[in-house]
């Protein structure tokens, strides 16, 4: 089940009327469970099981852990977790990749060898509760939080089905106390869910799916034929697509868990008016971006321990390995390291002149940040290195066919890109609720 969908409407409707009952807070967040179980089950009914499957296995690895008296009992119990969670997300989402790359590496030392086909289907949402549930045992495990006390609401925590399927990536400690007092939206709080619902709605059905993804689908399914004005709108369209898809999605989930009385973290702020790109992934992407951080970045050593560097760029690349199980999301999320690492340096020979402080620079810096942002999107959109080598090329002059893309579409992507853009440098240090604030009541 989606979101775009007149069933979600149906369901989102039963769910609230069932949340308004004067029922006890134990019944309705049993409702809760079962009503994102039904969400879940709507697309695969099967997959459920997984579900099952990571909340039994962290709930009792957590419980065991914290009261496990040994060091060594410890880890292997935070190991049980990370093989079953890594594990099924290995496997539903990298077997085939990985099977695909070992026929190659066969090949190159010249073994023939011919797999049987493999049909393995991806479950929807598994790097977004996989991530999820690990955040829990890890936090346990580090003593940053003590196991919760109610199955149910940890089982709950784990399916919340608003951002169950794309985010954002909720912790622990910031969703299970909402689960101790009975909640239910104020008419104030219910306005304001409903109206991210229809932004949500709006960014993923209208801007994204209807204005940008046609064009961007027309320049990266024949990349041969595009020229350079043809790459530039096919990228500057799927940057647009990207964000009002990936956007839409987490504000329709924050909208419709604020239906309910809950309250998920903003995933997304503004990124493209992102100042360099430590800026960029503080407003890209939040949920997954901390969870790196917190997760990976800083046990691997961080700024402290090691080669700051390779740390960065380990970190980035295994980032961009989560988007998705190809070599071209590899090389996304290593361009951003790279940028990262070069950011680094031109801090220390720049950061602190007067000149990188005035507004007019900071705007330019900022254009140049979405630029560049814009070039790793092709390893992002493209099918393979060499559809993305012919677009690049095209972007940089070196393309002289043209795709015809019409005048209506490339004056819209232009106008979108550039509202885009501006939209993001005026609220950069502003808040929805900000502006909103300031509007008439109607």
């Amino acid at each position: 089940m989606i979101f775009n969908s007149l069933t979600f409407v149906v369901f989102f409707a039963v769910v609230l009327g069932l949340h308004s009952l004067p029922l006890p807070w134990r019944v309705k967040k049993f409702n809760l469970l079962v009503a994102s179980y039904v969400f879940y089950a709507a697309w695969n009914p099967p997959f459920v099981i997984l579900l099952w499957l990571s909340t039994i296995v962290d709930w009792f690895a957590s419980r065991w852990m914290y009261a496990s008296p040994t060091r060594r009992s410890r880890r292997l119990l935070m190991l049980a977790s990370l093989v079953t969670n890594l594990g099924l997300l290995g496997f539903f989402k990298y077997g085939t990749f990985l099977l695909d790359n070992f026929v190659v590496l066969m090949r190159a030392f010249g073994v023939e060898y011919s797999p049987p086909a493999s049909h393995i289907v991806l479950p929807v949402g598994i790097s977004f509760y996989t991530f999820q549930t690990l955040s829990y045992t890890l936090d346990v495990y580090r003593g940053r939080c003590k196991p919760w006390d109610s199955g149910l609401d940890f089982a709950l925590y784990v399916t919340f089905f608003p951002q169950l399927v794309a985010g954002p990536i909720v912790r622990a400690t910031d969703f299970l106390p909402q689960l101790v007092e009975p909640k239910r939206a104020s008419g104030r709080y219910l306005s304001w869910g409903l109206t991210l619902l229809a932004i949500g709605l709006f960014e993923k059905m209208i801007l994204a799916d209807s204005i940008c993804a046609p064009v961007s689908d027309m320049v990266y399914s024949a990349t041969a034929q595009a020229g350079m004005l043809d790459a530039w709108i096919g990228t500057l369209a799927f940057s647009a697509q990207i964000f009002f898809d990936f956007s839409g999605y987490s504000t329709c989930a924050i909208g419709a868990a604020m239906c309910l009385g809950f309250a998920l973290p903003d995933n997304f702020l503004y990124p493209y008016g992102a100042v360099g790109f430590s800026d960029f992934w503080r407003r890209w992407h939040i949920s997954l971006s901390t969870w790196l951080r917190d997760y990976l970045y800083i046990p691997l050593g961080g700024n402290r321990k090691g080669n700051v560097n390779v740390n960065l760029m380990t970190t980035m690349l295994l980032g961009g390995l989560w988007h998705g199980a190809g070599w071209t999301f590899v090389a996304w999320g290593g361009l951003h390291g790279a940028y990262l690492v070069g950011e680094r340096g031109a801090r220390r020979l720049w950061g602190e002149a007067a000149w990188v402080r005035r507004e007019l620079v900071r705007f330019a810096l900022g254009v140049a940040t979405y630029v560049l942002v814009c070039f790793t999107w092709v390893f992002f959109r493209a099918h393979t290195f060499a559809d993305a080598w012919r677009v690049i090329r095209a972007m940089l002059g070196g393309g002289h066919g043209s795709l015809s893309l019409g005048l209506a579409n490339s004056c819209n992507i232009a106008l979108l890109t550039v509202c885009l853009v501006f939209g993001h440098w005026y609220m950069r240090q502003r808040t929805l609720e900000d502006v909103a604030r300031v509007f008439p009541w109607w």
